[in-house]
């Protein structure tokens, strides 16, 4: 038994998952794959999700300092690589989780979605031709992070994998809040937060109107855009995030990808910046995203000085109503974490999202290693929250 315990990890060893030239044939740097096949892709995707836009993945992927030169799995409808049906960027293992086996994990695009887009036409051959590069790069499994798991897409590679005997295995998994913007806004809000909660913010909103009359903006056009990420910058830098040293426009590379991603998504109208003010003041603002029929809420910034007055809610609710009214939109997901103190009073909906293993090969002992290793990784991590938990409650 140790004997085949000890093969394992030799087949499993790191240099195993990084050989040159099972890479070389396999993956392609994600800078390579052409922006014009990616962005025809996502038109047709058979779920959407704002964070891998070329645009925005690129930009992460040029840019971001940590999250630079991922590669890709790339599924094409034909041997000419005329259409391009299914796309995964992707990082090794070790890079990801600093776990020395042959697995290949989603490339982190800074938000927390990384479902793959897959051809709604050709999903499930996408995910069989993304499969087959990714063992020919000599991976023995795929880690498909913040997955979203009752979607189209995990059905697609659910469904290949039950052609095989296999079976996808989750790591972890939570809920977060969504909307659903088919709804008329005011039932949704009195809904959500009961009509003596809706009274306070208003009287809140009131106070606040105080300081000048209260206006909701959207900037959706490259140049308005432009303008107003620099109004988000500096409102984000000036808050807690500030303070912590993880502020966007703390960092060049975060900084320079934010603004370039933001003003190429808004030239295809995929990418919006909601400013809450009060009279000239910008109090707060969020970067919200748009593919297919869906937003993303990705961050928000506010001002603290005007805390007492819960600019964050307010926006929240001006967004909420924004939403509802427009009929492109039928959800948006928060991307927030799932117990998000803010966001998950007023939407209600809850989105389900996990960690997911993909295995490669039917009865494959390396993959029941990587299995293992995420699992005892993720125990320990849970095993450090909770005691960092406990430290600052017992500060208190």
């Amino acid at each position: 038994m140790a004997e085949i315990a000890d093969t394992a990890v030799r087949r499993a060893s790191i240099k195993d998952a990084t050989d040159k030239r099972a890479r070389s044939n396999a993956l392609t740097p994600l800078e390579g794959i052409a922006a014009n096949k990616w962005r025809e892709l996502a038109e047709r995707a058979v779920e959407p999700n704002g964070y891998y836009l070329p645009e925005w993945e690129l930009a992460v992927n040029a840019l971001v300092p940590g999250r630079t030169d991922a590669s890709a799995l790339a599924a094409w409808s034909d041997a000419r690589s005329t259409r391009l049906v299914g796309l995964m960027p992707v990082v090794s293992l070790w890079r990801a989780y600093k776990v020395p086996l042959p697995a290949l994990v989603s490339a982190h695009p800074y938000g927390t979605l990384c479902t793959p887009p897959l051809d709604r036409d050709l999903a499930d051959d996408a995910v069989t031709q993304l499969m087959q590069q990714a063992r020919k790069a000599g991976a023995h499994a795929l880690i498909l992070r913040d997955m979203s798991l009752d979607g189209a897409a995990m059905k697609a590679f659910a469904k290949v994998l039950q052609r095989s005997g296999l079976r996808p295995q989750i790591l972890q998994s939570n809920s977060r809040a969504c909307l659903d913007a088919t709804r008329d806004a005011d039932e949704l809000l009195r809904d959500a937060l009961g009509a003596k909660k809706l009274k306070e913010l208003r009287r809140l909103r009131q106070r606040l109107a105080e300081h000048g009359a209260v206006r909701f903006d959207v900037a959706r056009t490259p140049d308005d855009v432009a303008a107003a990420i620099e109004i988000f910058l500096a409102l984000e830098a000036s808050g807690w995030k500030g303070a912590r040293g993880t502020a966007l426009a703390q960092n060049d590379g975060d900084a320079s990808f934010i603004r370039r991603a933001t003003t190429a998504l808004a030239a295809t109208s995929q990418c919006e910046i909601v400013t809450l003010r009060a009279g000239v003041t910008p109090i707060a603002a969020g970067i919200v995203l748009r593919h297919q029929d869906r937003a993303f809420y990705f961050k928000i910034g506010i001002d603290e000085r005007f805390a007492k007055f819960s600019p964050g809610v307010q926006l929240t609710l001006d967004l909420t109503r924004h939403l509802c009214t427009d009929p492109g939109i039928a959800t948006a997901d928060s991307t927030a974490s799932p117990d998000h103190p803010m966001i998950n009073p007023i939407w209600r909906g809850r989105l389900a999202i996990g960690d997911v293993l993909i295995p490669l090969r039917s009865g494959d002992p390396a993959v029941l290693l990587i299995h293992a290793a995420l699992m005892s990784r993720q125990f320990a991590f849970e095993l450090a929250r909770r005691g960092v938990r406990f430290i600052r409650a017992w500060r208190r």
